[in-house]
């Protein structure tokens, strides 16, 4: 059952595209899939490049961390703007600048100028921000968490099918006699930019930024109180938790979604193709554990509360850790193959479970809180590139094992302060039904 046709539904049904509220969630899912293939389209075919412009191990490193370092204040000003402007015209605009980066890396030919189109391209992880932000406001406080994860993880499979889809898009455009196999990589990230043009069009055209209307036709947005929803945002220690917590997660993620391929295709001798496809099924795990994490913290925070949302959140990180730990230790491709399973649908589950806490941390200031929270995850993917730098994947892996394993610790000990500050009569975070009443 769901609330009149302006107001946000209170049931997600994904097989339905009725009413503003689910046309607007599958377009917006649907857009962040191609912004996430285009983010990361490059990063299969980096032996391309590398070949193409002689690059070092550092350097491929060094465009790895450019791959997402824009994101970090991307996100935060998008998150403001968002709240401001609406996800609809903010997303729209994002969506045209990008696809310019995208189509034009291939006129990279040093270092450097590749380094600055990746840079230029890492602007699109901003639409994540937008995508938290616009299923938020279309969907009632018992479904949010749920709505998050499952539009966040079929737009994050775009990861996926990008390390699939860009090397056999390279290699038809060479097997059709058009381009050469060391300029392949160049004409075939046109494409993606084309795609993210297009998505611009739908988005504008076919979404509302609320179930009532754009905030330009909405009487409290254009007469309210105008505030400083970042200052409001920042002000709230739970903000920096999940900020920390989503850096151990999603940054894990992205760091993953730019190695993987590299990972096998060095330290196991894979094949372009097949290294590809291995790296490949770490994306797609996305179709269904990041709404995994969403829906069970769905059913936590019925039951036990916000809190309750948090010790799940602190249990599937310290999973992670472990399980990171033990694909560096594989030893054989097999068992990387499986713990890079496990590691991943914990991690993507920690991705759900953060952004089901999300928008009720100040709902005045849902963008910024998604803008911070998002940013870190792009500040801890940048620092984890600089592991993967200056020692080898395998190394590198363990040290990143280590350190998801301790930020679980430090969010439950966390969990456990805030539950002995609650025991002595002091402020804790509002329950699951003050947050719905507000």
């Amino acid at each position: 059952m769901s609330l009149i046709n302006n107001q946000p539904l209170e049931k997600l049904n994904v097989f339905s595209w009725k009413g503003v509220q689910m046309k607007t969630f599958h377009i917006t899912w649907l857009t962040f899939f191609f912004c996430f293939f285009a983010w990361f389209g490059i990063a299969p075919l980096m032996p391309l490049v590398s070949e193409a412009l002689h690059l070092t191990k550092p350097q491929k490193a060094n465009a790895a961390i450019a791959a997402v370092s824009a994101t970090i204040i991307a996100r935060l000003i998008i998150g403001r703007l968002t709240d401001k402007y609406g996800p609809r015209k903010v997303y729209t605009w994002l969506l045209v600048l990008c696809s310019f980066p995208v189509m034009f890396i291939g006129l990279a030919n040093s270092y450097t100028s590749f380094l600055l189109f990746r840079l230029g391209i890492s602007v699109i992880g901003a639409s994540f921000v937008l995508t938290q932000f616009h299923t938020s406001v279309m969907f009632a406080p018992n479904i949010k968490g749920t709505a998050n994860a499952v539009a966040g993880g079929w737009g994050n499979t775009g990861g996926g099918a990008t390390q699939i889809i860009m090397p056999l898009i390279a290699a038809g455009l060479v097997g059709a006699g058009w381009v050469s196999k060391e300029d392949s990589w160049r004409y075939a990230m046109v494409i993606p930019g084309l795609l993210l043009l297009v998505m611009a069009w739908l988005y504008w055209k076919y979404t509302k930024d609320t179930p009532a209307g754009n905030f330009d036709e909405l009487p409290e947005k254009k007469n309210g109180k105008k505030e400083n929803t970042f200052l409001l945002a920042a002000k709230d220690y739970r903000t920096w938790v999940l900020t920390v917590s989503y850096a151990a997660c999603f940054g894990v993620e992205i760091t993953v979604d730019n190695f993987a391929a590299s990972y096998f295709h060095d330290d196991y001798k894979a094949t372009l193709i097949f290294a590809g496809l291995l790296a490949s099924i770490f994306g797609w795990i996305n179709i269904f554990a990041r709404a995994l994490g969403g829906i069970v913290s769905d059913k936590v925070g019925k039951r036990y509360g916000f809190n309750g949302k948090v010790s799940l959140l602190a249990i599937l990180l310290l999973l992670e850790g472990v399980g990171i730990v033990l694909f560096a230790n594989a030893g054989g491709l097999v068992m990387a193959i499986v713990m890079m399973f496990f590691f991943g649908l914990c991690l993507k589950m920690a991705n759900g479970a953060t952004y089901s806490i999300v928008p009720f941390v100040n709902q005045r200031a849902v963008g910024s809180v998604a803008g911070i929270v998002g940013a870190g995850g792009n500040v801890g993917a940048m620092l984890i590139g600089f592991l993967f730098k200056s020692m080898s994947y395998s190394t590198a892996f363990l040290y990143l094992g280590v350190g998801v394993f301790a930020t679980g610790m430090v969010v439950l000990a966390v969990r456990l302060l805030s539950k002995k500050a609650a025991e002595n009569n002091v402020a804790e975070p509002l329950t699951m039904a003050e947050v719905a009443a507000a």
